[in-house]
């Protein structure tokens, strides 16, 4: 059935690509000079199985954010790593908002197993941890004004969910003025198409989409 739905999915994105072309769309907004990793949501409550914010994928997702994070750690350059949690989750003031009303964000309590970043991805010491409350990792958070005080101008998207947090975080770093790279075999979801749809819309409108070998090389060749 997914091989199928990706069959599907590449004859539909064919077409499409020859569209937008045709109207300028597709464009590159390219590498930059200084590069920042964010690492979304690649908490024990997506990796993992048994919540309901599990995603599949993860025998691949999470060696690809293995091999960037490597990479950017050899280089000395920033590595940031997301996670979204909520202090109060029972109750009818809370810190979840009308989100809660859609999904069960009730799961992830601040300080929970859930909302911990998975060890085979364990941030060190000197490497941040964003606490989110909304899907973009630019939303209510220090990010943008952190990063742009470290000299980044590019913003290399890994993490979960494609159809979300990734998606909303490209969007939001693209109008804070960063060059969003978004890498393919690093992206996960839950629903098979979500990851191939959403990919193939921000590789038309928000960033570049880019394979993972593309991605190593170019931090292989910075100073």
């Amino acid at each position: 059935m997914t091989d199928v739905l990706n069959q599907t999915l590449q004859t539909i994105f064919a077409e499409n690509s020859a569209f937008y072309a045709e109207r300028g769309f597709e464009r590159r907004v390219g590498y930059g000079r200084k590069p920042a990793l964010v690492v979304i949501d690649m908490a024990n409550g997506w990796t993992r199985p048994g919540s309901p914010f599990s995603c599949g994928g993860m025998d691949t997702v999470i060696p690809a954010n293995q091999a960037l994070i490597a990479a950017f750690r050899a280089k000395g350059l920033p590595v940031v790593f997301t996670t979204t949690a909520y202090d109060v989750t029972a109750g009818e003031d809370t810190d979840m908002g009308l989100w809660a009303r859609k999904v069960p964000l009730e799961a992830m309590k601040t300080g929970s197993w859930e909302a911990a970043i998975d060890d085979e991805l364990a941030p060190r010491g000197g490497e941040f941890v964003i606490l989110k409350k909304r899907a973009s990792a630019f939303h209510g958070t220090n990010l943008s004004s952190m990063l742009k005080a470290m000299g980044v101008d590019t913003v290399v998207l890994t993490g979960v969910t494609a159809s979300a947090c990734v998606r909303h975080s490209t969007e939001d770093a693209i109008a804070e003025g960063f060059r969003p790279i978004v890498v393919r075999e690093a992206v996960g979801d839950r629903i098979a198409g979500a990851i191939a749809w959403n990919l193939f819309d921000i590789d038309a409108k928000f960033g570049d989409v880019e394979p993972l070998d593309a991605a190593l090389a170019y931090v292989a060749r910075l100073g």
